[in-house]
């Protein structure tokens, strides 16, 4: 059994081709850079569409993403609906391996614009890290900016996300956990509370209990990014701080164990004086 992904990814081929709309499922496979008859076993439910193709398919004929994704809104997108949509830019390196894309605090403004370019995407910082969990998927970066995940995260903080697909915004998104979310104009660290199911939006819920936790409806969500690991800065005056407490801790066992040895003194030196009077 496909997914319901698969499912109305077929739906929408089915609709092109019975409205005259493209000459036939091979020239569809060509069109979207796909072997034929790979194509013809995605139509038979026998294998799941690739997501490499689906974006190609959604780019060449604006098949509705939220519409694949979440079985919202209409098959196919026109000029205002494909505003509220966009793909996900990608970076690599010369071996085409994909890279951590890193946005700062000054872009994450842009990075949530409606209007946001691919180039704008690729001119951000790009690096890689070590470490086979950071080896295969799409990865993100983000400054920890403000107070609102005190006392977890701190500002200068940077935490490293894994991209959770919009298919699977429904399942994947986990209670309580903390992701980066990216919604019309805003770029969010927060944990998560996943009503999509019930009442279709997110509650972002912050650490520090100053903050109220608020309401995101889904149609204002753009991305998800599930944070797997944070970057903090070294505070040296935190480490001279501890080393401090940890003196200080030193110097009260000394005095305690001096107390202990002048009360053992003292007991035994009573217990001799009262063996003297006997």
């Amino acid at each position: 059994m496909v997914s319901v992904v698969t499912q109305r990814f077929i739906q929408c081929h089915h609709y092109l081709k019975e409205n005259g709309l493209i000459r036939s499922s091979r020239q569809f496979a060509l069109d979207i850079d796909y072997l034929p008859q790979n194509l013809n076993k995605v139509l038979k439910a026998e294998r799941e569409v690739p997501m490499e193709v689906l974006r190609v398919a959604i780019e060449v004929f604006r098949l509705n993403p939220m519409f694949l994704y979440t079985g919202q809104g209409k098959m196919f997108l026109d000029d205002e609906d494909e505003q509220q949509f966009r793909l996900l830019t990608i970076v690599t390196d010369e071996a085409d391996k994909e890279k951590i894309v890193h946005v700062p605090v000054p872009a994450q403004a842009g990075y949530a614009a409606e209007s946001i370019q691919p180039e704008f995407v690729t001119e951000l910082p790009a690096y890689t890290l070590p470490g086979y969990e950071f080896q295969f998927g799409s990865f993100r970066s983000f400054d920890v900016s403000g107070d609102s995940m005190l006392p977890y995260l701190n500002p200068g903080d940077k935490v490293v996300c894994s991209f959770v697909e919009p298919r699977d915004w429904l399942t994947a998104i986990k209670d309580n956990h903390v992701y980066v979310i990216v919604s019309r104009g805003a770029v969010v660290i927060k944990r998560v509370v996943n009503n999509i199911h019930r009442h279709r939006h997110l509650l972002l819920v912050s650490d520090n209990k100053e903050f109220q936790p608020y309401r995101l409806n889904i149609s204002d969500l753009r991305e998800v990014w599930y944070v797997k690991t944070k970057i903090s800065v070294f505070d040296h005056s935190q480490m001279e701080s501890n080393h401090d407490v940890n003196r200080q801790l030193s110097s009260l066992q000394e005095a305690v164990e001096e107390q202990k040895d002048l009360l053992y003194q003292l007991v035994n030196n009573s217990k001799i004086e009262q063996g003297d009077e006997n």
